[in-house]
């Protein structure tokens, strides 16, 4: 692989990566500044679609896509990945920027700490792409569909049980439980394009796609609504996407990851620096609110 090529391809990345942060503030501003809806009730899009800084946060959310496709085309999956995550840290920063004042400094160490946990995860895990025929099986199909709707059930019951500040967490889990999925759907219908890009609208995850990822996105609206600050909830996101997407693979794509003792070790030693990271995220933000 060329240096030259290297370069343009982390430089697109990192650029995806800044268009997702840019989105993420601009829907969280708006999120925040609109009345609160009852999580999953659709009618919250309606409200902020209206808005003219939202609808610029899906301008940025599909350059971001884009840009990610690119850097794609040029560098590894296993180099994007954790140049993408970054896009929490370009939040962190651009949210200070347009609330004029400075970043607060254990939420920026944090932040770092959750990419950090999440990119030595992926460069451990090396997860590789499988054949994605798994999920043409009904029954395969039918128990996905229970994993989901029961992992969905779950967090929205438990975001009514708990206090303010940590109701956040819950709904972004769900949130980046959409995306996840629908990030391995995409995967699985890839291999039935063939030529004919119609063939997509003959297999059942083409429909489930059009109706997780709008869901997804009301989630995390839901989740920015509930949270004084929107870095704990993108940080769950951005944690809880790459791993469920991974998990869809291994389970129903016959994707592999690196399994040695050693490897297995740092993965979950990864993860656990992952969940701290985001608990002393949910934990400190209220302070800086109310600051």
């Amino acid at each position: 692989m060329l240096i030259a090529q290297i370069f343009a391809g982390t430089l697109l990345a990192l650029g995806a990566a800044a268009a997702f942060g840019a989105s993420s503030v601009l829907q969280f501003r708006a999120s925040r500044g609109t009345p609160e809806e009852p999580a999953g009730r659709p009618t919250l899009l309606l409200r902020l679609v209206r808005q003219r800084g939202w609808r610029w946060s899906v301008v940025l959310a599909a350059a971001a896509f884009a840009l990610q496709i690119a850097a794609l085309s040029l560098i590894p999956l296993v180099l994007v990945q954790p140049l993408l995550v970054t896009g929490l840290l370009w939040y962190v920063l651009l949210y200070a920027l347009v609330q004029r004042v400075r970043p607060d400094i254990p939420i920026v160490l944090e932040s770092v700490l959750c990419l950090l946990g999440l990119s030595a995860f992926l460069l451990i895990a090396q997860p590789s792409a499988g054949h994605g025929r798994y999920l043409e099986s009904a029954w395969a199909a039918v128990l996905l569909g229970v994993a989901v709707a029961g992992s969905l059930m779950l967090c929205l019951t438990t975001a009514v049980g708990l206090s303010r500040p940590w109701r956040p967490l819950p709904l972004a889990l769900a949130a980046g439980i959409c995306y996840g999925v629908t990030a391995g759907l995409v995967s699985s219908i890839a291999f039935h394009f063939h030529g004919n890009p119609l063939a997509v609208l003959g297999q059942w995850q083409t429909y489930a796609i059009v109706v997780l990822g709008p869901f997804g996105v009301l989630l995390s609206q839901n989740a920015y609504q509930a949270g004084p600050m929107g870095a704990p909830a993108l940080a769950t996101i951005t944690v809880t996407d790459p791993l469920v997407a991974i998990g869809i693979g291994l389970l129903w794509l016959g994707e592999k990851t690196r399994t040695g003792p050693w490897a297995i070790f740092g993965e979950v030693l990864a993860l656990v620096v992952l969940a701290g990271a985001v608990f002393l995220l949910a934990r400190r933000a209220p302070h800086v609110d109310s600051e």
